[in-house]
């Protein structure tokens, strides 16, 4: 028997209140949390090379990240929940990436944005990071040279979903880092680099 608004009555017989359908009277405080922390994400930019111009276009009136709640991206790390890496690390600048990571607040998540950030694209030599994931635990790769303002909406959106359904802080857990994921391109490009795990 469906009972409207409590889910199956079988269901609850079986499993108590956990076979409540959840709404915003009987959903509990932690997929509250998750839903608000989802919906409220700060940025910390990033901006290193010319990924940081598409960066900067997604912020822009035609893609609007204020829709999302991410309309001022934050000067002090300490306001800022996610960092998004756009461009080159070069080695000088590894430490100082380090440090602005370290301040912001916790939870907070990673967004390496283009090849150069995940995995130093083109520039296979000793002053740039082979990947910025070995100074920062990144959740997920944008790919792309440089992605567009698609790809990184789609890598936003992919957060926001991980973040509310709580599998980012499960794969941080069983990776001992960062989560890892991967999305596909969404401008166009063609994708000729697989990164990440």
């Amino acid at each position: 028997m469906k009972i409207p608004g409590l889910g199956d009555s079988a269901a609850i017989a079986e499993q108590g209140l956990e076979g409540f359908e959840h709404n915003f009277i009987t959903g509990n405080v932690e997929n509250l949390v998750q839903w608000a922390r989802a919906r409220s994400l700060w940025p910390a930019t990033f901006g290193l090379a010319c990924c940081a111009i598409e960066m900067m276009a997604t912020g822009a009136a035609h893609y609007d990240l204020a829709r999302y709640g991410m309309e001022t991206f934050r000067a002090s790390p300490r306001q800022a929940d996610l960092m998004i890496v756009a461009g080159r690390v070069s080695q000088k600048m590894a430490p100082v990436l380090r440090q602005v990571y370290d301040q912001m607040m916790e939870p907070k998540w990673v967004i390496s944005m283009g090849v150069c950030a995940s995995s130093g694209g083109m520039f296979n030599n000793y002053a740039i990071v082979q990947g910025v994931d070995q100074i920062v635990p990144v959740d997920v790769y944008a790919p792309g040279c440089p992605p567009g303002p698609e790809t990184l909406l789609h890598a936003i959106f992919t957060v926001h979903e991980k973040i509310q359904s709580g599998e980012l802080t499960q794969r941080r857990k069983e990776h001992g880092g960062g989560a890892g994921i991967t999305i596909e391109q969404r401008d166009g490009q063609t994708a000729g680099l697989t990164i990440g795990g």
